[in-house]
């Protein structure tokens, strides 16, 4: 398959770009970025795109692609709802508008988060955008789609968050994985990108997959 990955920068979408160039299933890879990577593989093409509100003049270089697995965003800390918004749902309305238009065949993946609000009108800022984002996706117009509503995430080998307090905190509980997958639901960086592939290979009727869900679809065969 070709894929299309957006957010490679960080810590999630750099562990789906891992998966990708490990999986014999996946052929090519488009990264869109902001900036070039500067990663040498024969699997990776890039895209330089930095105005990511507007994909129109680079549509015609979205087409033939299987699938697109948007790991792009931002955490809601210290943002307003207008610039959360814009990052959040005008980007990702902007992207999907594009594909739809030149690759309407194609599954789009959308990395979400625990407790995103469908209805749109809870009390929390973020889970409403992301719950909008989650419903224009879903209704846009694409052959599949996929909600990927991230918990807890545990990183593997040399995946490491932008965020030195957040790597700290995962070196600390490193020792503790194995108990605390026991009690809460928690993925890792190498179930998440197999989980995104295998939804491409194996489409599943659940469209918006939690870690429990995203834990079994990454072992389907």
């Amino acid at each position: 398959m070709k894929v299309i990955i957006t957010g490679a920068t960080g810590m999630v979408g750099r562990s789906v770009l891992n998966q990708c160039l490990e999986s014999d299933n996946v052929q090519e890879v488009l990264l869109i970025t902001r900036a070039s990577l500067a990663l040498n593989h024969p699997k990776i093409t890039e895209l330089v795109h930095p105005d990511f509100s507007d994909f129109s003049q680079v549509q015609s270089k979205l087409c033939g692609y299987d699938a697109c697995f948007h790991c792009m965003g931002i955490s809601s800390f210290g943002v307003d709802e207008q610039d959360y918004n814009h990052i959040t749902y005008d980007m990702t309305y902007a992207l999907a508008s594009a594909l739809v238009n030149v690759s309407a065949q194609i599954t789009f993946n959308y990395l979400s988060g625990t407790g995103a609000d469908s209805s749109e009108q809870g009390s929390v800022m973020w889970a409403r955008v992301k719950g909008k984002t989650e419903n224009m996706l879903l209704n846009i117009g694409f052959a599949d789609a996929y909600m990927f509503r991230l918990g807890a995430l545990f990183p593997q080998r040399d995946i490491k968050s932008k965020t030195a307090l957040y790597n700290l905190l995962y070196n600390g509980l490193r020792p503790f994985f194995p108990i605390l997958k026991k009690v809460i639901p928690i993925t890792t960086s190498e179930a998440l990108g197999r989980a995104m592939i295998h939804s491409v290979s194996s489409p599943q009727p659940l469209k918006v997959l939690e870690n429990e869900d995203i834990n079994r679809l990454a072992i389907d065969t």
